[in-house]
C-alpha cells in the first residue's frame, strides 16, 4: 500500500496500491468526498500507465492541479 501527501488540492493524501500492474484500492483523505470516492471507483483495476496518461495534467478551477493529477503523480512516483 502506498502513501501520498497531496499538493495543491483540499485532499491532503492519497492511499492506493499497484498490483500486477493495475491501481487498486484508492483512497483520498479529504476533498470532495463524492467526487474522490468516483475517481478512486473509476481508477479501480486500471492500468497504471493508463491511469497517469488519462489523469496527468488536469487542473482543478485555477489551481494548475487536481486530485486526479496528485494521483498521476503518486502513481509515477510509486513505479519508479
Amino acid at each position: 500500500m502506498y502513501q501520498y501527501e497531496t499538493s495543491g488540492t483540499c485532499s491532503s493524501e492519497i492511499h492506493f496500491d499497484i498490483k500486477d500492474g493495475k491501481v487498486r484500492d484508492v483512497v483520498f483523505e479529504g476533498g470532495c468526498n463524492g467526487n474522490l470516492k468516483a475517481i478512486g471507483k473509476l481508477v479501480d483495476g486500471m492500468d497504471a500507465a493508463e491511469c497517469i496518461a488519462k489523469l496527468k495534467g488536469i487542473s482543478c478551477g485555477r489551481k494548475p492541479t487536481s486530485c486526479g493529477d496528485q494521483l498521476a503523480h503518486a502513481i509515477e512516483l510509486a513505479l519508479q
